[in-house]
């Protein structure tokens, strides 16, 4: 057992500089969200349902191609920190095959059943169509989405966390402008003594789809060019015919962490499903306090980008020193910004309501909930960063099994009891999330604190 009474602190100036980037793109990308709902939220309670209704389902897709990433990013952090260069290159010609596969598959499956997701999710009968429309649009440019997602996580995997921010602030930028040029009609603003005459296409709910699917091409057009030049990772002169040597160590993390991925996010959809039943006013609620959540997430999710390159670079060096230093001190940087977000998230949980909507039923129906799930914020960053070491690592067998317990055993069965059965309302589903939560804190906890999530300890070998 490595034992120092000192803190690493001159591992923080490392951390952060892998952290900050994907910090910026998250709060770009969480921005741009709260403008999408804000905009779309002006047009009534039925077109932020609509669009909200099948948020769940765009994770359960997207978070399935994350997954396929996390087993390139464990391969090639782990080849990177051991100088291994031409199989990083091989990677990245394997991560060509995977972004084609994942993108042209989950294109047929999304728009195949655009018709039938709102049904499936119990969106009102007023509101489906709309919602089967904006949902088609969206998976138009699966294929870039696709792109965006593997070939972003493999630039970060080689520290290079500066690129995908840049491309998610551009993108971001322009689904702002489209936005205002597709979702409002031609009208006239007043600028302090000015008139200014902003012309605009009126399509509403199908305008913000539109004004998305455009920036998720340009994204996936600029990652791509991204990484054909770059000098580690360009794939350029490699075959992408399916490599075993290469994709069995990938498919070893990424099947685990799929199924995990697949398996909370289709919980996702099932916990919304039910909170839809509930009506326009819950499903309004869950929606944006969904999206204001997300903002407070983001020193979480930055430092877990970190920690799994980092843990990653580590063990292919067989650095157990260097592990043991960066999970004790990222660990403590977690907590402190979770801490400070969860309070932050508890004070202003009203005001940031009301920039979505001007129903008081909703505003204080979501800053309950709100207020609620911000006390369990740094125990869950806590399990965030457990998890994302161990996934730089290789290790993706035991978060699988913790999620699943953990979302099925919890929060669905929960959920279902206490909304089905008891016909209790949204904070009853927000209790049982937050009591899965908890459940995934104590469980990555024991797992850290008894040594097992590390590979270099002996016991685990």
């Amino acid at each position: 057992m490595i034992k120092r009474s000192n803190l690493p602190w001159a591992m923080v100036p490392t951390i952060l500089t892998l952290a900050w980037p994907t910090m910026l793109e998250q709060l770009m990308q969480t921005a741009v969200q709260y403008i999408d709902t804000a905009m779309v939220g002006s047009l009534g309670t039925d077109a932020t349902a609509a669009v909200g209704s099948t948020t769940t389902v765009n994770w359960l897709i997207g978070s399935t191609v994350s997954a396929v990433s996390v087993g390139f990013l464990a391969f090639i952090s782990q080849a990177n920190g051991a100088g291994n260069r031409e199989g990083v290159k091989k990677a990245s010609s394997q991560a060509v095959l995977a972004v084609l596969v994942c993108g042209l598959f989950f294109t047929a499956v999304a728009l195949s059943l655009s018709g039938i997701v709102p049904v499936l999710m119990q969106v009102d009968e007023n509101i489906r169509e709309l919602s089967s429309q904006y949902f088609f649009i969206l998976y138009v440019p699966m294929l870039a989405r696709a792109a965006t997602i593997i070939f972003g996580t493999m630039l970060r995997a080689v520290g290079d966390t500066k690129t995908p921010m840049l491309v998610g602030i551009w993108v971001n930028v322009i689904n702002v402008i489209l936005n205002f040029l597709f979702i409002y009609p031609t009208r006239t603003v007043e600028i302090f003594t000015l008139s200014l005459t902003i012309p605009g296409a009126g399509w509403g709910v199908l305008g913000a789809a539109i004004a998305s699917a455009i920036s998720l091409i340009f994204g996936g057009i600029s990652i791509t060019v991204t990484l054909w030049k770059h000098p580690l990772l360009s794939p350029k002169g490699q075959s992408i015919k399916p490599d075993w040597q290469i994709l069995k160590p990938c498919l070893k993390v990424a099947l685990p962490n799929a199924l995990q991925r697949f398996a909370t996010s289709l919980g996702y959809v099932c916990f919304a499903a039910m909170v839809n039943s509930l009506g326009e006013i819950s499903t309004a609620a869950h929606t944006i306090a969904n999206t204001v959540e997300s903002a407070f997430y983001i020193p979480g999710y930055g430092m877990q980008t970190a920690a799994a390159t980092l843990a990653g670079n580590a063990l292919g060096a067989k650095d157990k020193q260097k592990i043991h230093d960066l999970s004790r001190m990222i660990l403590i940087i977690e907590v402190i910004f979770m801490i400070a977000s969860g309070a932050l998230l508890f004070i202003f949980a009203p005001n940031m309501m009301k920039l979505f909507s001007k129903d008081e039923q909703v505003i204080m129906l979501g800053a309950t909930v709100l207020r609620m799930v911000a006390v369990s914020e740094p125990f869950y960053g806590f399990s965030i960063i457990v998890e994302g070491m161990m996934q730089g690592m290789g290790r993706t067998v035991m978060p699988f099994i913790s999620n699943i317990i953990g979302m099925w055993g919890i929060r669905i069965v929960g959920t279902f009891i206490c909304t089905q059965l008891m016909s209790m309302g949204l904070v009853s589903a927000w209790a049982c999330m937050i009591m899965h939560n908890m459940m995934l804190f104590i469980m990555f906890a024991i797992y850290y604190l008894t040594g097992k999530w590390n590979p270099l300890n002996k016991k685990n070998i």
